[in-house]
């Protein structure tokens, strides 16, 4: 019998792309989805895609989803609260390893394990230390779809929400911004591809602004604001 496995999926590309290979290898049972919920808005942290797309893909994955709603702006405190509650409900199901898209942040990596560790359970990277390149190319020549849902205004500007992730795109992106967006420069919502039964179907709206306070690190330092596109997709 095989280990059964859930999936932290974020409704992105290196999430589709890391799922497209942990079910090839079939290793593991994927037994749900986990996706991280702005309770407020019913959109998913930092894609700000709305959460009936995301059932809509889970639908269209045939795998079952688990919503984690967070407050607009947790403490830490609660959300080790609402994930230890989550956790304790996933490993009532018998399920024993974590699966993750993450390919080369280490301290993020690390912190994953240790919590997972500390319940019992094990991670899984399935594209970690891939040439990020490589991967966005393998990810378009298996026939994924996928469209920029969030930028980062640090480093790409406005009109790169809402485009659809093709070479155009890749030869487009300035030098300093990964491929894949693992260093945060932008998010993404896969539409289709190998692992859905039909493509998700949705509508493009517009383009929205959203700023967010930067953390000072000196009483000194003047005020400042990270700078965030979110391009609205309409459900259809």
């Amino acid at each position: 019998m095989k280990p059964k496995a859930l999936f932290n999926w974020s409704s992105g590309k290196d999430s589709a792309l890391a799922l497209y290979k942990i079910l090839q290898e079939d290793q593991y049972e994927i037994s749900t989805l986990l996706t991280s919920i702005n309770e407020e808005f019913q959109r998913i942290s930092m894609h700000g895609v709305h959460v009936s797309l995301l059932e809509k893909q889970a639908e269209s994955l045939g795998i079952p989803l688990i919503k984690m709603e967070l407050p607009k702006e947790p403490s830490m405190e609660e959300y080790q609260q609402i994930m230890s509650t989550t956790m304790a409900g996933i490993q009532a199901q018998g399920i024993t390893h974590s699966v993750f898209g993450d390919i080369f942040l280490e301290d993020l990596r690390k912190y994953r394990e240790d919590q997972l560790n500390a319940i019992g359970m094990k991670a899984i990277f399935p594209l970690w230390k891939q040439n990020t390149s490589n991967l966005v190319h393998e990810f378009l020549d298996l026939g994924f779809k996928t469209i920029v849902t969030c930028v980062n205004g640090t480093y790409l500007d406005k009109s790169f929400a809402g485009r659809i992730i093709d070479q155009k795109f890749i030869d487009d992106l300035p030098e300093n911004v990964d491929p894949c967006g693992e260093n945060g420069e932008f998010h993404t919502f896969t539409f289709d591809g190998p692992i859905f039964k039909n493509p998700v179907q949705f509508g493009i709206g517009e383009t929205v602004k959203k700023t967010y306070p930067k953390p000072k690190t000196t009483p000194e330092e003047e005020d400042s604001e990270y700078v965030f596109w979110f391009c609205d997709l309409l459900i259809k």
